[in-house]
């Protein structure tokens, strides 16, 4: 099993005022090191390579979906690229044996938002969310092991947004 769950983001701020560093960092992060981690569990995995299967989770943003607007546009767009490479890597390897899903964790209670200025962003914005709350840790770890089991054995490129509703 390989659970791809890496990611950082900076202080919240508007494309415009990007520089070409920050973008490329969160990237290099959130993307880049994310297609490394596949392909090296392909390798190891893959009937192909005669492996004997495998799981890869990966985990996105419900970002990838809202954009994040004047806050964290360049996260936001990381996090569709790895929606992107989820479908994709789950067709090229469904037939090796390996399965590949992905969680969309919403506004969960994290350090993350205080890396980008805001420890209370939840907060302000839970009562935007359908359930009104944020989500906690545990409940994006119990997704992620259901779909690391046996129990989600005919699922491979799906996604299961944890992000009360939104």
């Amino acid at each position: 099993v390989l659970v791809n769950n890496a990611g950082i983001l900076k202080k919240q701020m508007r494309l415009d005022e990007m520089s070409a560093e920050r973008i490329n960092s969160i990237l290099i992060n959130n993307v880049t090191g994310y297609f490394l981690c596949c392909r090296e569990a392909v390798k190891r995995m893959s009937t192909r390579h005669d492996g004997l299967g495998g799981v890869i989770v990966n985990v996105s943003s419900g970002a990838a979906r809202t954009g994040s607007p004047n806050e964290y546009i360049d996260y936001a767009a990381s996090k569709g690229a790895i929606d992107t490479l989820t479908k994709g890597l789950s067709l090229e390897v469904a037939a090796e044996g390996i399965r590949v899903n992905c969680v969309r964790p919403g506004l969960i209670y994290t350090d993350m938002h205080a890396d980008g200025g805001e420890p209370d962003r939840i907060e302000r914005l839970k009562n935007k969310i359908p359930m009104q709350r944020g989500g906690l840790p545990a409940e994006v770890a119990e997704a992620i092991y259901w779909l690391a089991s046996e129990k989600s054995s005919f699922s491979t490129g799906n996604f299961l947004d944890l992000a009360g509703g939104l």
